[in-house]
């Protein structure tokens, strides 16, 4: 099986970090599609190099196969054409072909977030994910957005899909202090008591110790 997860090069990866060590431990394959790169003159150049680092230090921890870095501007995406964004997802997913593709939550604060669910959903028509090989999408929640959003109905994270990853929760954590240029401290959202707090939380729904949750956006049963 083929999992991707469409992202931007942060600690945005905390909100699946669990179920992507679920992934690889069940022998899963997993592709990371990075949207947008840090730039000058709002980083510095050695900044930019740090946060590089980082990525590939990430990206070896969860075993990723692969990882496509698309480059365009961070915190700027929804200055981007959607279809510009659309033309290079497509190419990645026709390369990886994922059953399953993680995307962030569409309706957080962050407006980089929105511009790439919106452009992942206009890719994956029901009619393009059967093309692609993809049966699932799903979109995950990201501490300092998703709760940042404000209060309308149609910006609410409401899962439906719960996975467990108690056994994985201890190096999620490990893996999220790599993102030295972005990981809170406590009692921050991005530090780590948050971060179990919340895989707390949605465990006990589940009656499991700790659980990522996550929405169902579209499934094809094929």
């Amino acid at each position: 099986m083929y999992w991707s997860f469409p992202l931007i090069p942060t600690t945005k990866t905390l909100g699946c970090g669990g179920t992507l060590l679920k992934h690889r431990a069940a022998g899963d394959h997993i592709y990371w599609s990075i949207a947008t790169v840090c730039h000058e003159p709002q980083w510095s150049s050695e900044l930019i190099a740090r946060k590089s680092c980082e990525v590939d230090r990430v990206a070896e921890a969860f075993g990723v196969r692969k990882v496509w870095r698309l480059g365009f501007p961070n915190a700027r995406l929804d200055t981007v054409a959607t279809a510009d964004i659309m033309d290079k997802l497509n190419g990645v997913l026709k390369e990886s072909r994922p059953e399953v593709v993680y995307v962030l939550h569409g309706g957080d604060i962050h407006t980089d977030h929105f511009a790439l669910f919106t452009a992942t959903m206009s890719v994956l028509k029901p009619f393009s994910m059967a093309r692609l090989g993809v049966r699932r999408v799903l979109c995950y929640e990201t501490l300092s957005s998703s709760d940042a959003a404000p209060p309308k109905w149609e910006r609410a994270f409401v899962p439906n899909v719960f996975s467990e990853i108690t056994p994985h929760m201890d190096r999620k954590i490990e893996i999220m202090q790599m993102y030295e240029s972005e990981i809170h401290e406590d009692p921050m959202p991005r530090g780590p008591s948050a971060i179990r707090a919340l895989a707390r939380f949605r465990g006990a729904i589940i009656s499991k110790e700790y659980a990522e949750a996550f929405t169902l956006v579209r499934e094809l049963m094929l």
